[in-house]
Order: structure tokens, then C-alpha cells, then sequence
């Protein structure tokens, strides 16, 4: 029979549902499938229409699903069916998930025929299925980490608390909801972070500080934090996720290491104060033997004499030297000073010595005075050491250049050499006392820790870059003094 014009219309607008729809009369037999259903099911319109159900539905979801039993309900109670789940593979196809609903239609005490409407969810099955088991990886993650882990909202309420959290600090996860963040904080910090949150709250950034952690026994422990902000698709702060790293054992560490370094240290210092003392001491002891013979010439006994003279003196000079490094001036005989006359009377000292070995010396200085808080004494010391240092790094002639830059309320001395510069594996160590000094140095080992000790003193700091062969700049911060 040929099918009229509103009946084509009907089966255009039902092939464009994008749901599978069958209508089936009491018989079970289908009247109607649209093209989505005979697309997804791999069915043609002649072996589906007027087929009974158990013909075009495999006996597995029949079973399962007992979708008969519930077509059959719809047809005696006149009562559409809730959502249910189906599964279904067409033959040769992919296994596909459905969520399928049984409508009645006609009147409430003659319902001829019903309409199953089946949703293909597959995919949306799939995604959440990804997505549970991307949470559940999350949160092994999160509960397997050593370090601490939590979640907060915008104003510091804490939202989650991981495992590492709980065993080191002793508070369940139900003991800190809803409590704020900085209560777990020592009390010295706890301004900071309400200061970081509110500072959060206008502009958003990951930071990373030191905050102690407060234990439920009452304990601290030292823990580096970094704390990242949260942010939903409209930029909009809506918690923060800090990750905690305890340092307690980093710090036992630390302290062992300092402590092998302060002996180290302390082995190099005695080897060199020894290595110092020996040579005046054989000298006086020596000369002293001689003294005591009484047939010795007159010349040689005053020539002895004046060896025990110069060898107690070299030994008064390195004791001398190692007290003043080991407790330098306090700074309250500090004043304030210009440092551009300071560096020219060292120069002037110096610049003797320098043409003789043959070195070219120039000097750039702001025209303007330098002033500094600090003793002229001491910082002349500091720049006759390094002078000195520099021109016995080039006993063969060479340029010595010293500079003087202010900037940003400090100022900065460049004394650079080009003489033999200082070997890689021990310019680490060169403001240690008595480190790796050389047999044909002089001094008594404590030039370059001196200079340390008095910069430090000073409130800066001195550096060093060198070239082997090439030469070393020491460079000298030190802060400005106002006008």
C-alpha cells in the first residue's frame, strides 16, 4: 500500500531521532524501527518488520534483561518503565551499552502497541569508566606519596588530607575539615599565610617557603611547602593545593655535614698553625743552643740573638693574625667613611713593588665621595691583602686594574690580576685558613680568611672568578652609607 503523504513526513522525522525506537504491538511483534536502530543492530527493514522480538533480539539480551517481561507490564498497567541498562553486540559488531525506556500508547485501558526507545551510551559508559580510573590512580597516587598532601578552599579551610599528612602530624582527616590551614602552623608563621591567602585572592601564584608543621603532640617540624593555586575556567581562585616536604632529616644531615666540615676545618687550621709556629720556633731553639755556648764570637752571638729576635716576632705576628680572625672588632667603633681614599692609599702602598715586577697598574674610581659604615683600618687590610695576592700572582710583569662602581645603595671594588689565576679544585677553598698554601708564600696563611671575616664583619661579601693562566678578579660588596 502506498503510504501518504504525512505518513512519509512521520517516517523522516523518526529516522532523524538519533535513538534506536521500535514500536511493538501485544503480539510482541514489531511494527515500526527506525533507521538508527537498524544501522546500530546491522538489521534490514524485511527481517525486522513484523518480526516477532525474540527474532530480532539475541536470546542473551532477552535473558538478561528480561526486557519481555517488562514490555509485557507496560501493555497490563498502562505505566511507562524506568531506565535500564542493556548490553548488546550485533552480530559481527562492537559490544554496545543501552539505556532503554518502554512507553505505552493508546488509552489508559487499551494500549495497543508500545515504544521502546533505546540510547546508545556506550561511549559515555566508556568515559566514565576512564574517568573512575583515572580517580582511583589519582588517589593512590595521592595517599602513596611520602610527602604531605592537601586541599583547601579559597579562605584556608582544609578540604582533604592525605596519609603522609595524617602519620606526620598525628590529626585524622576528620580531626582537620573545615579547620584552617594555618592553624597547623607555628604561631610564628600563621600571619604569613593568612597574608598569602588574602594576597591570593587578588592575583593567584604558586609559591614555595618554609613553614614549621605543629604535630598533635605538640612537636615541630621543619617542612618546605609549595602552594599552587586552583583555578576553574573563569581564572577564578577556588582552593589551594600545598604539597610539604619534611626537612627533619635533610637538616640531621646538614648538621652532620657541618659539623665534618668544622673539623675538617679545624684539622687544616691546627696543621697550619703548627706548620706556622715550627719554623720561627726551630729557628729561636737553634740560635738559642748556640747562646748558651760560651766560646762563640761576639758578632755570632749578637747575630743569634737577633734570630731569636725575628723568630719570636714572626710567631707574636701569625697569633697575632689568627685572633684578629678569630674575633674581629665589634662593629660600634665602625664610622662612617669615604672609601675612595682608602683604596688610593693602598695603591700608593703597593705601587712600588708593582713596577718593579714590571706590572701596569690603573685604578677607576667615581669622582664623587663613597661613603661607608666601617673602620678605614680594617678595609685597608682588606685591600693590601688582595693587592699583594695580586701581584705575587705575577712575578713576571702584567696588569693590575682596580675598579669601584656604586650602585643600588651598594658598592662594588674589582681587583683583577693577569697572572696564574686559581686552580678549579681549590678556589673553593681559599678563604679557609691555611688551605693548600704554597711553599713559596711568606704570609702566614690567614690573608684571605682575614679579608672574609673583616668583609663579612663589614655586612658584605666578597667573591672570586678565575681563569688559570689568565687571571682572578676578587670582587668586594659593600654597602653605601647615606650622605
Amino acid at each position: 500500500m502506498k503510504s501518504t503523504p504525512d505518513e512519509g513526513l512521520y517516517q523522516i522525522l523518526l529516522n532523524t531521532i538519533p535513538m534506536s525506537v521500535l514500536l511493538i504491538a501485544r503480539d510482541m511483534r514489531v511494527v515500526l524501527a527506525n533507521r538508527n536502530f537498524l544501522e546500530k543492530g546491522l538489521r534490514t527493514e524485511e527481517d525486522t518488520i513484523g518480526r516477532r522480538l525474540q527474532e530480532v533480539f539475541p536470546p542473551p539480551i532477552l535473558d538478561n534483561t528480561e526486557i519481555i517481561r517488562r514490555i509485557q507490564d507496560v501493555f497490563e498497567t498502562s505505566k511507562p518503565t524506568q531506565g535500564e541498562k542493556m548490553t548488546y553486540r550485533a552480530p559481527g559488531g562492537l559490544m554496545r551499552t543501552y539505556y532503554y525506556h518502554i512507553l505505552p500508547l493508546g488509552s489508559w485501558d487499551a494500549v495497543e502497541t508500545v515504544v521502546l526507545l533505546m540510547e546508545d551510551v556506550t561511549e559515555q559508559v566508556r568515559l566514565s569508566e576512564d574517568i573512575r580510573r583515572m580517580e582511583r590512580h589519582l588517589a593512590i597516587v595521592v595517599e602513596s606519596t611520602s610527602e604531605i598532601l592537601l586541599s583547601t578552599d579559597p579562605r584556608g579551610r582544609i578540604l582533604s588530607w592525605n596519609n603522609s599528612a595524617e602519620r606526620i602530624s598525628g590529626y585524622s582527616s576528620q580531626e582537620v575539615q573545615n579547620r584552617f590551614f594555618f592553624e597547623f602552623c607555628g604561631r610564628e608563621q600563621q600571619d604569613e599565610v593568612r597574608r598569602m591567602l588574602a594576597e591570593w585572592r587578588e592575583g593567584p601564584s604558586s609559591r614555595t617557603t618554609e613553614w614549621n608543621f605543629v604535630e598533635k603532640s605538640g612537636g615541630v617540624i621543619p617542612i618546605v611547602w609549595t602552594c599552587s593555586p586552583m583555578l576553574d575556567e573563569r581564572a577564578t581562585l577556588v582552593g589551594i593545593v600545598a604539597v610539604g616536604r619534611d626537612l627533619t632529616e635533610h637538616r640531621k644531615l646538614e648538621a652532620q655535614l657541618l659539623q665534618a666540615q668544622k673539623l675538617a676545618a679545624l684539622g687544616v687550621m691546627a696543621g697550619g698553625i703548627a706548620h706556622e709556629l715550627r719554623n720561627p720556633l726551630a729557628i729561636c731553639s737553634a740560635a738559642a743552643q748556640f747562646l748558651m755556648k760560651e766560646e762563640i764570637a761576639p758578632e755570632f752571638r749578637r747575630e743569634c740573638a737577633q734570630k731569636v729576635g725575628v723568630g719570636v716576632s714572626r710567631a707574636s705576628t701569625i697569633i697575632e693574625h689568627l685572633l684578629k680572625f678569630a674575633r674581629p672588632s665589634e662593629r660600634k667603633d665602625f664610622e662612617i667613611l669615604d672609601l675612595i681614599p682608602v683604596l688610593h692609599e693602598t695603591l700608593v702602598l703597593v705601587d712600588n713593588q708593582a713596577r718593579i715586577q714590571g706590572i701596569e697598574v690603573s685604578a677607576e674610581f667615581p669622582a664623587a665621595p663613597v661613603l661607608v659604615h666601617g673602620d678605614a683600618h680594617l678595609l685597608q687590610q682588606v685591600f693590601m691583602n688582595l693587592l699583594l695576592n695580586a701581584v705575587n700572582a705575577m712575578p713576571d710583569g702584567g696588569r693590575l686594574t682596580v675598579r669601584a662602581d656604586t650602585a643600588a645603595y651598594q658598592v662594588t671594588v674589582r681587583v683583577t690580576d693577569t697572572g696564574h689565576g686559581i686552580p678549579p679544585e681549590v678556589i673553593g677553598n681559599i678563604f679557609d685558613p691555611f688551605f693548600a698554601r704554597s711553599t713559596e708564600n711568606k704570609g702566614t696563611g690567614l690573608g684571605l680568611p682575614l679579608c672574609y671575616a673583616i668583609v663579612k664583619q663589614h655586612g658584605g661579601s666578597i667573591e672570586v672568578q678565575s681563569v688559570p693562566e689568565q687571571g682572578s678578579t676578587f670582587t668586594v660588596t659593600l654597602n653605601t652609607a647615606p650622605a
